[in-house]
Protein backbone atom coordinates (compact mmCIF):
# COMPACT_ATOMS: atom_id res chain seq x y z
CA UNK A 1 0.00 0.00 0.00
CA UNK A 2 1.13 3.54 -0.71
CA UNK A 3 1.40 4.57 2.94
CA UNK A 4 3.36 1.57 4.12
CA UNK A 5 6.77 2.14 5.69
CA UNK A 6 7.95 -1.33 4.71
CA UNK A 7 10.83 -1.70 2.28
CA UNK A 8 9.69 -2.26 -1.29
CA UNK A 9 9.93 -5.76 -2.76
CA UNK A 10 12.82 -5.59 -5.23
CA UNK A 11 11.50 -8.66 -7.06
CA UNK A 12 8.35 -6.81 -8.12
CA UNK A 13 8.77 -4.98 -11.41
CA UNK A 14 7.51 -1.38 -11.20
CA UNK A 15 4.26 -0.72 -13.00
CA UNK A 16 4.64 0.75 -16.50
CA UNK A 17 2.66 3.76 -15.36
CA UNK A 18 5.21 4.62 -12.65
CA UNK A 19 8.12 4.03 -15.05
CA UNK A 20 6.57 6.36 -17.59
CA UNK A 21 5.89 9.15 -15.09
CA UNK A 22 9.40 8.82 -13.61
CA UNK A 23 10.73 9.44 -17.11
CA UNK A 24 8.51 12.52 -17.40
CA UNK A 25 9.92 13.77 -14.11
CA UNK A 26 13.52 13.35 -15.29
CA UNK A 27 12.70 15.13 -18.55
CA UNK A 28 10.98 17.95 -16.69
CA UNK A 29 13.99 18.47 -14.45
CA UNK A 30 16.09 19.12 -17.56
CA UNK A 31 13.92 22.04 -18.67
CA UNK A 32 14.91 25.61 -17.81
CA UNK A 33 12.93 27.98 -15.61
CA UNK A 34 9.64 29.21 -17.18
CA UNK A 35 11.19 32.69 -17.46
CA UNK A 36 13.97 31.28 -19.62
CA UNK A 37 11.41 29.35 -21.65
CA UNK A 38 9.79 32.68 -22.51
CA UNK A 39 13.19 34.18 -23.33
CA UNK A 40 13.80 31.29 -25.74
CA UNK A 41 10.34 31.69 -27.26
CA UNK A 42 10.93 35.43 -27.76
CA UNK A 43 14.26 34.69 -29.45
CA UNK A 44 12.51 32.24 -31.79
CA UNK A 45 9.79 34.83 -32.42
CA UNK A 46 12.41 37.43 -33.40
CA UNK A 47 14.03 34.95 -35.79
CA UNK A 48 10.68 34.02 -37.34
CA UNK A 49 9.75 37.69 -37.77
CA UNK A 50 12.99 38.33 -39.66
CA UNK A 51 12.38 35.30 -41.89
CA UNK A 52 8.72 36.20 -42.41
CA UNK A 53 9.48 39.79 -43.33
CA UNK A 54 12.18 38.68 -45.78
CA UNK A 55 9.94 36.00 -47.31
CA UNK A 56 6.97 38.35 -47.62
CA UNK A 57 4.50 36.46 -45.43
CA UNK A 58 1.06 38.07 -45.69
CA UNK A 59 -2.58 37.39 -44.92
CA UNK A 60 -5.84 39.26 -45.44
CA UNK A 61 -7.81 40.19 -42.31
CA UNK A 62 -11.32 38.86 -43.04
CA UNK A 63 -12.86 41.55 -40.81
CA UNK A 64 -11.24 44.69 -42.21
CA UNK A 65 -9.98 43.41 -45.57
CA UNK A 66 -6.55 44.79 -44.67
CA UNK A 67 -3.50 42.94 -45.96
CA UNK A 68 -1.23 42.10 -43.03
CA UNK A 69 2.48 41.72 -43.70
CA UNK A 70 5.04 40.20 -41.35
CA UNK A 71 7.32 42.80 -39.75
CA UNK A 72 10.85 42.16 -38.59
CA UNK A 73 11.27 42.73 -34.86
CA UNK A 74 14.83 43.82 -35.62
CA UNK A 75 13.66 46.70 -37.80
CA UNK A 76 14.57 50.18 -36.55
CA UNK A 77 10.89 51.00 -35.97
CA UNK A 78 10.13 47.99 -33.76
CA UNK A 79 13.43 48.08 -31.86
CA UNK A 80 12.67 51.72 -31.03
CA UNK A 81 9.16 50.75 -29.93
CA UNK A 82 10.48 47.91 -27.77
CA UNK A 83 12.98 50.09 -25.92
CA UNK A 84 10.96 53.28 -25.55
CA UNK A 85 7.73 51.55 -24.49
CA UNK A 86 9.19 48.80 -22.29
CA UNK A 87 7.78 50.15 -18.97
CA UNK A 88 4.38 50.78 -20.58
CA UNK A 89 4.34 47.34 -22.18
CA UNK A 90 4.94 45.74 -18.78
CA UNK A 91 2.59 47.81 -16.63
CA UNK A 92 -0.09 47.91 -19.34
CA UNK A 93 -0.30 44.11 -19.52
CA UNK A 94 -3.80 43.32 -18.24
CA UNK A 95 -2.98 40.18 -16.16
CA UNK A 96 -0.21 42.06 -14.33
CA UNK A 97 -2.47 44.82 -13.04
CA UNK A 98 -5.23 42.38 -12.16
CA UNK A 99 -2.86 40.15 -10.20
CA UNK A 100 -1.44 43.10 -8.26
CA UNK A 101 -4.91 44.31 -7.32
CA UNK A 102 -6.17 40.94 -6.16
CA UNK A 103 -3.07 39.85 -4.27
CA UNK A 104 -3.05 43.06 -2.21
CA UNK A 105 -6.45 42.09 -0.83
CA UNK A 106 -5.95 38.32 -0.61
CA UNK A 107 -2.72 38.88 1.34
CA UNK A 108 -4.69 40.51 4.17
CA UNK A 109 -7.26 37.69 4.27
CA UNK A 110 -4.46 35.11 4.36
CA UNK A 111 -2.04 36.79 6.78
CA UNK A 112 -4.78 37.73 9.24
CA UNK A 113 -5.72 34.04 9.59
CA UNK A 114 -9.18 34.42 8.07
CA UNK A 115 -8.70 31.87 5.29
CA UNK A 116 -7.42 29.10 7.56
CA UNK A 117 -10.15 29.64 10.16
CA UNK A 118 -12.87 29.81 7.50
CA UNK A 119 -11.73 26.53 5.96
CA UNK A 120 -11.69 24.74 9.34
CA UNK A 121 -15.13 26.08 10.17
CA UNK A 122 -16.49 25.01 6.79
CA UNK A 123 -15.33 21.41 7.24
CA UNK A 124 -16.08 20.94 10.94
CA UNK A 125 -19.64 19.61 10.67
CA UNK A 126 -19.42 17.74 7.38
CA UNK A 127 -20.72 14.14 7.80
CA UNK A 128 -18.10 11.43 7.30
CA UNK A 129 -20.02 9.98 4.35
CA UNK A 130 -19.75 13.34 2.52
CA UNK A 131 -16.16 14.07 3.52
CA UNK A 132 -14.67 13.09 0.14
CA UNK A 133 -16.86 15.30 -2.12
CA UNK A 134 -16.83 18.11 0.44
CA UNK A 135 -13.01 18.23 0.58
CA UNK A 136 -12.76 18.28 -3.22
CA UNK A 137 -15.47 20.93 -3.62
CA UNK A 138 -14.06 23.24 -0.94
CA UNK A 139 -10.63 22.77 -2.51
CA UNK A 140 -12.10 24.05 -5.77
CA UNK A 141 -13.62 27.05 -4.01
CA UNK A 142 -10.33 27.78 -2.25
CA UNK A 143 -8.75 28.71 -5.59
CA UNK A 144 -10.51 32.07 -5.25
CA UNK A 145 -8.02 32.81 -2.46
CA UNK A 146 -5.15 32.54 -5.00
CA UNK A 147 -2.48 30.20 -3.54
CA UNK A 148 -3.90 30.06 -0.02
CA UNK A 149 -5.66 26.79 -0.81
CA UNK A 150 -2.39 25.05 -1.64
CA UNK A 151 -0.58 26.54 1.34
CA UNK A 152 -3.30 26.28 3.98
CA UNK A 153 -6.13 24.03 2.84
CA UNK A 154 -4.25 20.96 1.57
CA UNK A 155 -2.37 20.21 4.83
CA UNK A 156 -5.54 21.06 6.75
CA UNK A 157 -7.46 18.46 4.71
CA UNK A 158 -5.00 15.84 5.96
CA UNK A 159 -5.65 16.87 9.56
CA UNK A 160 -9.41 16.75 8.97
CA UNK A 161 -9.22 13.20 7.58
CA UNK A 162 -6.96 12.01 10.39
CA UNK A 163 -9.30 13.56 12.96
CA UNK A 164 -12.12 11.53 11.40
CA UNK A 165 -10.05 8.34 11.72
CA UNK A 166 -9.33 8.18 7.99
CA UNK A 167 -6.05 8.18 6.11
CA UNK A 168 -4.59 11.72 6.14
CA UNK A 169 -2.73 11.06 2.87
CA UNK A 170 -6.12 10.56 1.23
CA UNK A 171 -7.30 13.91 2.60
CA UNK A 172 -4.15 15.63 1.31
CA UNK A 173 -4.55 14.10 -2.15
CA UNK A 174 -8.23 15.11 -2.34
CA UNK A 175 -7.41 18.64 -1.17
CA UNK A 176 -4.80 18.86 -3.90
CA UNK A 177 -7.24 17.45 -6.48
CA UNK A 178 -9.75 20.17 -5.61
CA UNK A 179 -7.24 23.03 -5.59
CA UNK A 180 -5.61 21.92 -8.84
CA UNK A 181 -8.87 21.58 -10.78
CA UNK A 182 -10.71 24.57 -9.32
CA UNK A 183 -9.55 26.75 -12.20
CA UNK A 184 -11.51 24.59 -14.68
CA UNK A 185 -14.49 23.63 -12.54
CA UNK A 186 -16.04 25.82 -9.85
CA UNK A 187 -19.37 26.90 -8.47
CA UNK A 188 -18.41 30.57 -8.32
CA UNK A 189 -16.43 32.94 -10.53
CA UNK A 190 -13.27 34.44 -9.07
CA UNK A 191 -9.99 36.20 -9.62
CA UNK A 192 -8.68 33.60 -12.08
CA UNK A 193 -11.62 34.24 -14.39
CA UNK A 194 -10.64 37.89 -14.53
CA UNK A 195 -6.97 36.97 -15.05
CA UNK A 196 -7.47 34.36 -17.77
CA UNK A 197 -10.04 36.45 -19.66
CA UNK A 198 -7.66 39.39 -19.52
CA UNK A 199 -5.25 37.30 -21.58
CA UNK A 200 -8.09 36.18 -23.85
CA UNK A 201 -9.12 39.80 -24.41
CA UNK A 202 -5.60 40.85 -25.41
CA UNK A 203 -5.48 37.96 -27.89
CA UNK A 204 -8.95 38.52 -29.34
CA UNK A 205 -8.08 42.16 -29.98
CA UNK A 206 -5.34 41.07 -32.35
CA UNK A 207 -8.21 40.28 -34.73
CA UNK A 208 -11.12 42.37 -33.41
CA UNK A 209 -9.80 45.45 -31.56
CA UNK A 210 -13.13 46.21 -29.91
CA UNK A 211 -13.65 42.80 -28.27
CA UNK A 212 -14.14 43.02 -24.50
CA UNK A 213 -14.12 40.26 -21.93
CA UNK A 214 -16.93 39.05 -19.71
CA UNK A 215 -15.39 37.57 -16.53
CA UNK A 216 -18.48 35.38 -16.09
CA UNK A 217 -18.17 34.07 -19.64
CA UNK A 218 -17.49 30.46 -18.53
CA UNK A 219 -19.66 30.31 -15.40
CA UNK A 220 -22.27 27.73 -16.54
CA UNK A 221 -19.53 25.61 -18.09
CA UNK A 222 -17.46 25.78 -14.88
CA UNK A 223 -20.40 24.63 -12.75
CA UNK A 224 -20.96 21.62 -15.00
CA UNK A 225 -17.28 20.66 -14.93
CA UNK A 226 -17.22 21.06 -11.14
CA UNK A 227 -20.20 18.73 -10.67
CA UNK A 228 -18.70 16.15 -13.06
CA UNK A 229 -15.24 16.26 -11.46
CA UNK A 230 -16.56 16.02 -7.88
CA UNK A 231 -18.72 13.02 -8.80
CA UNK A 232 -15.82 11.30 -10.56
CA UNK A 233 -13.44 12.06 -7.69
CA UNK A 234 -15.90 10.51 -5.24
CA UNK A 235 -16.22 7.35 -7.37
CA UNK A 236 -12.48 6.98 -8.01
CA UNK A 237 -11.68 7.52 -4.33
CA UNK A 238 -14.10 4.84 -3.17
CA UNK A 239 -13.22 2.30 -5.86
CA UNK A 240 -9.47 2.82 -6.43
CA UNK A 241 -7.54 5.26 -4.25
CA UNK A 242 -8.93 4.64 -0.74
CA UNK A 243 -8.51 0.83 -0.99
CA UNK A 244 -4.94 1.33 -2.24
CA UNK A 245 -4.05 3.45 0.80
CA UNK A 246 -5.84 1.31 3.33
CA UNK A 247 -6.94 2.21 6.85
CA UNK A 248 -5.06 4.75 8.97
CA UNK A 249 -3.42 3.32 12.08
CA UNK A 250 -1.46 6.41 13.15
CA UNK A 251 -2.18 9.12 15.68
CA UNK A 252 -5.44 11.08 15.55
CA UNK A 253 -4.74 14.84 15.98
CA UNK A 254 -6.93 17.27 17.81
CA UNK A 255 -7.52 20.98 17.39
CA UNK A 256 -9.23 21.15 13.99
CA UNK A 257 -12.12 23.06 15.59
CA UNK A 258 -11.78 26.88 15.42
CA UNK A 259 -10.88 28.54 18.72
CA UNK A 260 -13.03 31.11 20.51
CA UNK A 261 -10.92 33.94 19.09
CA UNK A 262 -11.27 32.53 15.59
CA UNK A 263 -15.03 32.18 15.95
CA UNK A 264 -15.23 35.81 17.07
CA UNK A 265 -13.15 36.81 14.07
CA UNK A 266 -15.33 34.79 11.70
CA UNK A 267 -18.47 36.50 12.98
CA UNK A 268 -16.89 39.90 12.37
CA UNK A 269 -15.74 38.79 8.90
CA UNK A 270 -19.25 37.60 8.11
CA UNK A 271 -20.68 41.03 8.96
CA UNK A 272 -18.01 42.69 6.80
CA UNK A 273 -18.76 40.30 3.93
CA UNK A 274 -22.46 41.13 4.09
CA UNK A 275 -21.65 44.85 4.06
CA UNK A 276 -19.43 44.49 0.97
CA UNK A 277 -22.07 42.45 -0.85
CA UNK A 278 -24.72 45.04 0.04
CA UNK A 279 -22.43 47.84 -1.18
CA UNK A 280 -21.87 46.31 -4.61
CA UNK A 281 -25.52 45.25 -4.90
CA UNK A 282 -26.43 48.89 -4.30
CA UNK A 283 -24.04 50.02 -7.03
CA UNK A 284 -26.02 47.80 -9.42
CA UNK A 285 -29.58 48.24 -8.16
CA UNK A 286 -29.94 51.72 -6.62
CA UNK A 287 -32.45 53.80 -8.64
CA UNK A 288 -30.83 56.87 -10.12
CA UNK A 289 -27.32 55.83 -9.07
CA UNK A 290 -26.15 52.52 -10.49
CA UNK A 291 -22.60 52.98 -11.82
CA UNK A 292 -22.22 49.21 -12.29
CA UNK A 293 -25.32 48.86 -14.47
CA UNK A 294 -25.43 50.34 -17.98
CA UNK A 295 -29.11 50.87 -18.75
CA UNK A 296 -28.30 52.33 -22.17
CA UNK A 297 -26.52 49.20 -23.41
CA UNK A 298 -27.98 46.16 -25.12
CA UNK A 299 -29.79 43.85 -22.64
CA UNK A 300 -27.02 41.24 -22.68
CA UNK A 301 -24.39 43.91 -22.02
CA UNK A 302 -26.07 45.92 -19.27
CA UNK A 303 -24.29 44.04 -16.47
CA UNK A 304 -20.88 44.38 -18.13
CA UNK A 305 -19.70 47.16 -15.76
CA UNK A 306 -20.43 44.83 -12.84
CA UNK A 307 -18.62 41.92 -14.46
CA UNK A 308 -15.59 44.06 -15.15
CA UNK A 309 -15.52 45.27 -11.55
CA UNK A 310 -15.14 41.77 -10.10
CA UNK A 311 -11.42 42.32 -9.49
CA UNK A 312 -12.16 45.49 -7.51
CA UNK A 313 -15.00 43.78 -5.67
CA UNK A 314 -12.75 40.88 -4.61
CA UNK A 315 -10.06 43.35 -3.51
CA UNK A 316 -12.52 45.21 -1.29
CA UNK A 317 -14.04 41.92 -0.05
CA UNK A 318 -10.67 40.48 1.02
CA UNK A 319 -9.54 43.74 2.64
CA UNK A 320 -12.78 44.25 4.56
CA UNK A 321 -13.22 40.68 5.77
CA UNK A 322 -9.53 40.20 6.56
CA UNK A 323 -9.38 43.45 8.51
CA UNK A 324 -12.59 42.66 10.41
CA UNK A 325 -11.35 39.18 11.26
CA UNK A 326 -7.95 40.46 12.35
CA UNK A 327 -9.37 43.20 14.60
CA UNK A 328 -11.78 40.78 16.29
CA UNK A 329 -9.28 37.93 16.68
CA UNK A 330 -6.31 40.11 17.64
CA UNK A 331 -4.08 39.42 14.63
CA UNK A 332 -4.46 43.06 13.49
CA UNK A 333 -3.90 45.77 16.06
CA UNK A 334 -3.27 48.90 13.99
CA UNK A 335 -3.55 49.93 10.37
CA UNK A 336 0.21 49.34 10.07
CA UNK A 337 -0.43 45.61 10.51
CA UNK A 338 -2.90 45.76 7.64
CA UNK A 339 -0.41 47.50 5.34
CA UNK A 340 2.32 45.02 6.31
CA UNK A 341 0.03 42.11 5.42
CA UNK A 342 -0.63 43.60 2.00
CA UNK A 343 3.11 43.73 1.36
CA UNK A 344 3.62 40.23 2.72
CA UNK A 345 1.01 38.90 0.34
CA UNK A 346 2.95 40.24 -2.63
CA UNK A 347 6.14 38.43 -1.64
CA UNK A 348 4.89 35.05 -2.75
CA UNK A 349 3.91 36.45 -6.14
CA UNK A 350 7.26 38.02 -6.99
CA UNK A 351 8.35 35.11 -9.26
CA UNK A 352 5.03 35.47 -11.10
CA UNK A 353 5.59 39.20 -11.60
CA UNK A 354 9.06 38.48 -13.00
CA UNK A 355 7.48 36.02 -15.43
CA UNK A 356 4.85 38.59 -16.42
CA UNK A 357 7.57 40.98 -17.64
CA UNK A 358 8.64 38.51 -20.31
CA UNK A 359 5.10 37.31 -21.00
CA UNK A 360 3.92 40.89 -21.58
CA UNK A 361 6.69 41.51 -24.09
CA UNK A 362 6.03 38.22 -25.85
CA UNK A 363 2.38 39.16 -26.39
CA UNK A 364 3.28 42.70 -27.47
CA UNK A 365 6.03 41.58 -29.85
CA UNK A 366 3.76 38.90 -31.27
CA UNK A 367 1.29 41.63 -32.15
CA UNK A 368 3.88 44.09 -33.48
CA UNK A 369 5.28 41.47 -35.86
CA UNK A 370 1.80 40.61 -37.22
CA UNK A 371 2.76 36.94 -36.90
CA UNK A 372 -0.17 36.35 -34.53
CA UNK A 373 -3.00 37.26 -36.90
CA UNK A 374 -1.10 35.89 -39.93
CA UNK A 375 -0.65 32.53 -38.18
CA UNK A 376 -4.26 32.56 -37.01
CA UNK A 377 -5.63 33.29 -40.49
CA UNK A 378 -3.40 30.66 -42.10
CA UNK A 379 -4.24 28.13 -39.38
CA UNK A 380 -7.94 28.77 -39.77
CA UNK A 381 -7.69 28.14 -43.50
CA UNK A 382 -5.90 24.86 -42.84
CA UNK A 383 -8.48 23.76 -40.27
CA UNK A 384 -11.29 24.73 -42.60
CA UNK A 385 -9.75 22.57 -45.30
CA UNK A 386 -9.78 19.61 -42.89
CA UNK A 387 -13.52 19.97 -42.48
CA UNK A 388 -13.29 19.09 -38.77
CA UNK A 389 -16.30 20.20 -36.72
CA UNK A 390 -15.83 22.51 -33.71
CA UNK A 391 -16.82 19.61 -31.44
CA UNK A 392 -13.55 17.95 -32.51
CA UNK A 393 -11.36 21.07 -32.72
CA UNK A 394 -11.90 22.15 -29.13
CA UNK A 395 -11.04 18.78 -27.54
CA UNK A 396 -7.87 18.96 -29.67
CA UNK A 397 -7.10 22.28 -27.96
CA UNK A 398 -7.79 20.64 -24.59
CA UNK A 399 -5.29 17.90 -25.41
CA UNK A 400 -2.65 20.38 -26.54
CA UNK A 401 -3.13 22.39 -23.35
CA UNK A 402 -2.69 19.28 -21.23
CA UNK A 403 0.60 18.30 -22.86
CA UNK A 404 1.98 21.85 -22.77
CA UNK A 405 1.57 21.73 -19.01
CA UNK A 406 4.70 19.56 -18.87
CA UNK A 407 6.64 22.47 -20.42
CA UNK A 408 5.06 25.51 -18.72
CA UNK A 409 3.44 24.79 -15.37
CA UNK A 410 1.75 28.20 -14.99
CA UNK A 411 -1.70 28.14 -16.56
CA UNK A 412 -1.78 31.89 -17.20
CA UNK A 413 1.76 31.89 -18.62
CA UNK A 414 0.90 29.02 -20.95
CA UNK A 415 -2.31 30.72 -22.06
CA UNK A 416 -0.27 33.84 -22.73
CA UNK A 417 1.77 31.85 -25.25
CA UNK A 418 -1.14 29.90 -26.78
CA UNK A 419 -3.97 32.44 -26.81
CA UNK A 420 -2.55 34.88 -29.41
CA UNK A 421 -2.80 32.08 -31.99
CA UNK A 422 -5.68 29.92 -30.70
CA UNK A 423 -8.22 32.65 -29.91
CA UNK A 424 -8.12 34.58 -33.23
CA UNK A 425 -7.83 31.37 -35.23
CA UNK A 426 -10.97 29.87 -33.71
CA UNK A 427 -12.79 33.21 -33.93
CA UNK A 428 -12.28 32.92 -37.68
CA UNK A 429 -13.96 29.50 -37.45
CA UNK A 430 -16.99 31.06 -35.69
CA UNK A 431 -15.99 29.83 -32.21
CA UNK A 432 -16.23 32.41 -29.43
CA UNK A 433 -13.19 33.39 -27.35
CA UNK A 434 -15.12 32.25 -24.28
CA UNK A 435 -15.52 28.72 -25.67
CA UNK A 436 -11.85 28.56 -26.65
CA UNK A 437 -10.89 29.67 -23.14
CA UNK A 438 -13.12 27.03 -21.55
CA UNK A 439 -11.58 24.22 -23.62
CA UNK A 440 -8.08 25.41 -22.72
CA UNK A 441 -8.86 25.54 -18.99
CA UNK A 442 -9.96 21.90 -18.89
CA UNK A 443 -6.70 20.66 -20.40
CA UNK A 444 -4.56 22.99 -18.32
CA UNK A 445 -5.85 21.79 -14.96
CA UNK A 446 -5.99 18.02 -15.42
CA UNK A 447 -2.26 17.70 -16.11
CA UNK A 448 -1.45 19.73 -12.99
CA UNK A 449 -2.39 16.60 -11.06
CA UNK A 450 0.59 14.66 -12.42
CA UNK A 451 3.08 17.28 -13.63
CA UNK A 452 6.42 17.37 -11.78
CA UNK A 453 6.78 20.93 -13.09
CA UNK A 454 3.87 21.93 -10.88
CA UNK A 455 5.50 23.29 -7.72
CA UNK A 456 2.39 22.47 -5.73
CA UNK A 457 2.57 18.84 -6.78
CA UNK A 458 5.97 18.68 -5.10
CA UNK A 459 4.60 20.59 -2.10
CA UNK A 460 1.78 18.05 -1.82
CA UNK A 461 4.38 15.27 -1.73
CA UNK A 462 6.07 17.06 1.19
CA UNK A 463 2.73 17.28 3.01
CA UNK A 464 2.26 13.53 2.56
CA UNK A 465 5.74 12.83 3.91
CA UNK A 466 4.85 14.59 7.16
CA UNK A 467 2.51 11.68 7.85
CA UNK A 468 4.41 8.90 6.01
CA UNK A 469 8.15 9.75 5.88
CA UNK A 470 8.92 7.16 3.20
CA UNK A 471 6.13 8.29 0.89
CA UNK A 472 7.64 8.78 -2.56
CA UNK A 473 6.89 10.56 -5.82
CA UNK A 474 5.79 7.38 -7.56
CA UNK A 475 3.27 6.74 -4.79
CA UNK A 476 1.74 10.18 -5.21
CA UNK A 477 1.65 9.84 -9.00
CA UNK A 478 -0.08 6.48 -8.72
CA UNK A 479 -2.78 8.12 -6.58
CA UNK A 480 -3.36 11.21 -8.74
CA UNK A 481 -3.11 9.58 -12.17
CA UNK A 482 -6.57 7.90 -12.04
CA UNK A 483 -8.14 11.29 -11.36
CA UNK A 484 -6.17 12.97 -14.15
CA UNK A 485 -7.20 10.35 -16.73
CA UNK A 486 -10.86 10.43 -15.71
CA UNK A 487 -10.98 14.24 -15.62
CA UNK A 488 -9.35 14.53 -19.04
CA UNK A 489 -11.85 12.13 -20.63
CA UNK A 490 -14.83 13.71 -18.88
CA UNK A 491 -13.66 17.28 -19.57
CA UNK A 492 -13.12 16.56 -23.27
CA UNK A 493 -16.54 14.90 -23.49
CA UNK A 494 -18.26 17.84 -21.79
CA UNK A 495 -16.46 20.27 -24.12
CA UNK A 496 -17.51 18.35 -27.24
CA UNK A 497 -21.09 17.99 -26.02
CA UNK A 498 -21.29 21.68 -25.13
CA UNK A 499 -20.30 22.64 -28.67
CA UNK A 500 -22.58 20.08 -30.28
CA UNK A 501 -25.58 21.24 -28.22
CA UNK A 502 -24.63 24.93 -28.55
CA UNK A 503 -25.29 25.62 -24.87
CA UNK A 504 -24.70 29.05 -23.26
CA UNK A 505 -21.31 29.21 -21.52
CA UNK A 506 -22.27 31.95 -19.09
CA UNK A 507 -24.42 35.06 -18.83
CA UNK A 508 -24.47 36.61 -22.29
CA UNK A 509 -21.90 34.25 -23.85
CA UNK A 510 -22.34 31.52 -26.44
CA UNK A 511 -20.32 28.82 -28.18
CA UNK A 512 -20.54 30.54 -31.57
CA UNK A 513 -19.09 33.87 -32.66
CA UNK A 514 -19.84 36.09 -35.63
CA UNK A 515 -17.13 38.47 -36.83
CA UNK A 516 -18.27 42.11 -36.96
CA UNK A 517 -19.12 43.35 -40.41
Amino acid sequence: MAHSDAAPDSTVRPHWRDRFLDGVERLGNMLPDPVMIFVIIIAVLVLLSVIGAAAGWTAVNPVTGETLAAKSLLSAELVRQLLTEMPRTYTGFAPFGLALTLILGAGVADQSGLLGAAMRAAMRRVPDTLLVPAVVLIGMLSTHAVDAGYLVYIPLAGVIFASAGRNPVLGIVLGFIGCATGLAGNLLPGQYDVLIFGITEASARLLVPGWTMNPLGNWYFLITIAVAFVALAWLITVRIVAPRLGEWAGAVPQGATPSAQERRGLRAAGIAAAAVIALFAGLVLLPGYAPLYDAAAEPAQRMMPFYRSIAAMLFVFFIATGWAYGKASGSIVTHRDLVAMMGKGLEGMLPYFVLMFFAAHFVAMFGWSNLGPITAIAGAEQLKSLGAPPALLLPMLTTMSAWLDFLIASGSAKWTAVAPVAVPMLMLLDISPEMTTAAYRVGDTVTNLISPLNAYFVLTLIYCQRWVPKFRLGSLLSLTLPYAIAFYIAGSAVTAAWVALDLPLGPGTQVGYALPQ
